[in-house]
């Protein structure tokens, strides 16, 4: 089957701990890992993909339909947004045509 997928880039002068404390958090009761630069946290539903760059971090999800992929932006979305209120994080997602 094919995944839909959906991306944001956030950014942020501290790509590397919001990247860490997502997969934490996540990690807690999913499957999530990490290492310097990049990770991943796998949800029932979905999966996410995290890259941190220079100035940026760079969120992909995945899911099986629309529904859920919708489901997957707005749980990692709102978590990040929460984590980096004190830095005014915003996360826009945008699926590929």
């Amino acid at each position: 089957m094919t995944m839909l997928e959906s991306i944001s880039q956030v950014a942020t002068a501290k790509p590397v701990p919001y990247m860490r404390q997502l997969c934490k958090h996540f990690g807690h009761n999913n499957e999530a890992d990490y290492g310097d630069t990049s990770g991943s946290i796998r949800l029932p539903y979905g999966l996410c993909e995290l890259q941190a760059g220079e100035r940026e971090l760079t969120l992909t999800v995945s899911a099986e339909d629309a529904e859920t992929l919708a489901r997957m932006e707005h749980v990692i979305g709102s978590h990040l947004e929460r984590f980096g209120r004190g830095d005014e994080l915003a996360v826009a997602w945008q699926r590929p045509v």
